[in-house]
């Protein structure tokens, strides 16, 4: 099998994601995306008619990110009309499967050149968007799935996390991003996002809030007691009465809030695959190859916990062990999450999400897997470290990984 070869990553900074508060806020999805697939172009210097095809991850297709937004923004990039283009959902998962997609094709051999990444504007109305089942009782029967902070509440309950150990990992996050901003880590991969006279629209992180304490994080209340008794639709259960339905025994404890939480932000992000012949032949020096890629499904009604068997799958199939690994990041959806994560697998923790993650920097859904492929690639070269694993939940009880290793 040959090699897919990662021969660059690219983001866009992440903007509040709120109407008329964020700096990305009024940008069309398309031209968010197509910042960073120009990135691209003039990072690398490749022919856009060589690319074979753009597989992007979107996890909330309505409205104006629906339509295929990988071919619209390919297009709105000026990309060559022969470069086509893919849109899928696997939700929070959308951005490594993007990537892992891409990187199959080129390791089949019958692809040479891919552009894989995601964007989510989570500050566009959601018209249309149903909840996760899509209101399918038959399925809600078999499989009761419900609220995603309502999930990560009753897996806290059900391993016994306290909020003072989500705060804690809640604060860290925002310190370890503070230093990662500092002292300029994200910046190999940051490209600015400009309108269309050429204006500075935003070029830093906008969401982080670098003063968080344990003591301004005990002065919010959970943010999902309320939305665990919320119906989504009249007769329809509660989401504490999904998962009720599963676990009837389990009292639910609201241990997350705003601060312990991913941030709701827009952002995008982009990555440059290639195979090592069409590399050679037209001067890209690759950053890295992809080692092994998994998918992993877990319990759809808890939702949030296929992380842990998605990273012991993924190291299977790559001939590793949890020691092989230099760099761990794992998607802050929730504390809860990443804290099991560490907890389940017995990591150091100073291997695991160095430069902070979704609680301090905010998880534009379709684009984080791919954000998050770049920033460990990042820091692998930084630290002059070889191997690194990234993996995320996402809805449905589903979870992708991908290990990469420097060239």
């Amino acid at each position: 099998m040959a090699d897919a070869l990662i021969i660059d990553a690219c983001r866009t900074p992440r903007g509040i994601g709120k109407p008329g508060k964020g700096a990305l806020a009024h940008l069309h999805p398309h031209e968010l995306a197509a910042t960073v697939l120009k990135a691209l172009v003039e990072r690398n210097d490749f022919d856009t008619a060589d690319v074979d095809d753009v597989v992007w991850g979107t996890s909330s297709q309505v409205m104006e990110q629906s339509g295929d937004l990988g071919r619209m923004a390919a297009l709105d990039a000026g990309y060559d009309i022969t470069a086509s283009g893919a849109t899928l959902d696997r939700f929070c998962g959308s951005g490594i499967t993007s990537a892992n997609y891409a990187a199959h094709a080129v390791m089949a051999g019958m692809e040479d050149l891919v552009v894989s990444g995601g964007t989510e504007m989570m500050s566009l109305p959601k018209q249309g968007l149903l909840p996760i089942g899509a209101n399918n009782p038959h399925l809600q029967e078999i499989h009761p799935q419900s609220h995603q902070g309502v999930c990560a509440d009753a897996i806290a309950t059900m391993e016994g996390i306290p909020r003072v150990a989500l705060d804690a990992h809640a604060v860290e996050s925002q310190a370890r991003a503070a230093m990662a901003i500092k002292e300029g880590r994200f910046d190999k991969s940051l490209v600015p996002v400009l309108d269309h006279d050429g204006v500075v629209v935003l070029d830093r992180e906008e969401f982080p809030r670098p003063g968080t304490t344990m003591e301004s994080l005990a002065a919010l209340a959970p943010s999902f007691p309320r939305v665990a008794d919320h119906r989504h639709a009249e007769g329809a259960p509660t989401y504490r009465e999904l998962i009720n339905q599963k676990y009837p025994d389990l009292d639910i404890g609201h241990v997350h809030h705003a601060g312990n939480s991913s941030g709701v932000v827009d952002g995008a992000a982009a990555l440059l695959f290639a195979g090592e012949d069409y590399a050679r032949v037209n001067g890209l020096t690759a950053r890295a190859r992809v080692v092994a890629t998994a998918n992993m499904g877990d319990d759809p009604t808890l939702m949030l916990n296929a992380p842990v068997p998605a990273a012991r799958k993924v190291l299977e199939r790559a001939g590793m062990t949890l020691a092989d690994v230099d760099l761990f990041e794992i998607n802050e959806a929730f504390a809860v999450v990443s804290e099991k994560f560490q907890r389940d697998l017995d990591l150091d923790r100073d291997r695991v999400n160095v430069n902070g993650g979704a609680m301090a920097l905010g998880h534009p859904i379709g684009a984080t897997g791919a954000i998050l492929i770049g920033t460990v690639l990042d820091e692998l070269e930084r630290r002059d470290l070889q191997v690194g694993l990234v993996t995320m939940c996402a809805g449905g009880g589903m979870a992708p990984a991908i290990v990469i290793e420097r060239v």
